[in-house]
């Protein structure tokens, strides 16, 4: 007697496009060939005037039925995310299935998919939950420099509001937290960035984040990306003294805002984690820091940590 073969997690793969021409064909490839999934593709372009296009018409030719190329809103790599996130069926492809985030210049090593698979097929399916990994940085030419850091502490809402830790280019996201992203989407108005906004609403619905140790993603770096790799000593203390000189106080009171018209969606201990966020970012001298400590905000590392407490004393955050 014959078993009928396991059906493969099936996976949508969201990918912004713009200007990407020159590094495209290379992440289409490594898409392509992930192994143990069933994949398709929803590519939005945000007016690009190179091969880019072409580049994906061509892919899509490839593979017939699996690649879909849309218009993007033309306002940046977070809105186009956002419309590509909007636009994914809920749930993946079909009841079931997992969606997942691509930069244009990055090449995934092949097992990336099956991995986020795996580890999100052990996690309770009504329960949003996302997967993101370590990265490998790489020079233009993908030869490697070097591994992201691995975070001391774990994720949670408390240190999402503070400092992002899901890079964009690694996360997937199971139907449930699809399904509250979109949600989210219609309340939250206006984000600093989409994968950190992400990591608030999922963290902040009382969902589960996951950080794999294990590099998937070779993260290019080529002088073009609209978010670096921050993992140098030069590039954390660039990052701390703009905190310090009070230039993240613009992101605190977008994300704040964002996430209180969303608080209808958010867990009631974490609705009470984010009154504090607000003390934080608009109290007084006391008030700050009796918000640090009531809401145990936190940042990766100790230097990091100090420079918050710092900036909530002086004002900053």
């Amino acid at each position: 007697m014959t078993l009928p073969a396991t059906p493969r997690p099936r996976v949508t793969v969201l990918l912004a496009l713009y200007g990407g021409g020159p590094f495209l064909a290379a992440q289409l490839d490594s898409i392509a060939a992930q192994t143990g999934v069933d994949w398709r593709l929803i590519a939005g372009d945000d007016g690009s005037t190179d091969a880019g296009p072409a580049i994906l018409r061509g892919f899509a030719d490839a593979h017939p039925g699996r690649v879909a190329l849309r218009d993007g809103p033309r306002q940046g790599a977070p809105a186009n995310f956002r419309a590509l996130l909007r636009a994914a069926p809920a749930g993946g492809l079909t009841a079931g299935g997992l969606t997942a985030l691509a930069d244009q210049d990055d090449v995934w090593l092949p097992g990336k998919l099956a991995r986020a698979a795996e580890v999100l097929a052990g996690l309770p399916a009504d329960r949003p939950a996302i997967y993101c990994s370590r990265v490998t940085v790489c020079d233009r030419d993908l030869v490697p420099v070097g591994l992201s850091r691995l975070p001391p502490r774990p994720p949670s809402f408390r240190h999402a509001l503070v400092q992002n830790l899901v890079q964009g280019n690694t996360l997937v996201l199971n139907p449930a937290a699809l399904r509250l992203v979109q949600a989210a989407d219609l309340m939250a108005g206006p984000v600093v960035m989409h994968d950190w906004w992400i990591y608030q609403i999922v963290s902040g619905a009382g969902g589960r984040v996951v950080y794999d140790p294990e590099p998937w993603v070779m993260y290019r770096q080529h002088g073009g990306n609209v978010v670096g790799a921050n993992d140098g000593a030069g590039a954390r203390l660039a990052s701390l003294g703009r905190m310090l000189r009070g230039e993240h106080r613009g992101w605190s009171r977008q994300n704040l805002a964002a996430l209180e018209r969303c608080a209808p969606l958010l867990a009631p201990d974490k609705r009470r984690v984010l009154a504090e966020f607000r003390r934080l970012v608009q109290g007084g001298p006391a008030a700050r820091l009796s918000a640090m400590r009531r809401g145990g905000f936190y940042r990766q590392g100790g230097l990091s940590q100090a420079a918050l407490w710092a900036a909530a004393a002086l004002g900053r955050v």
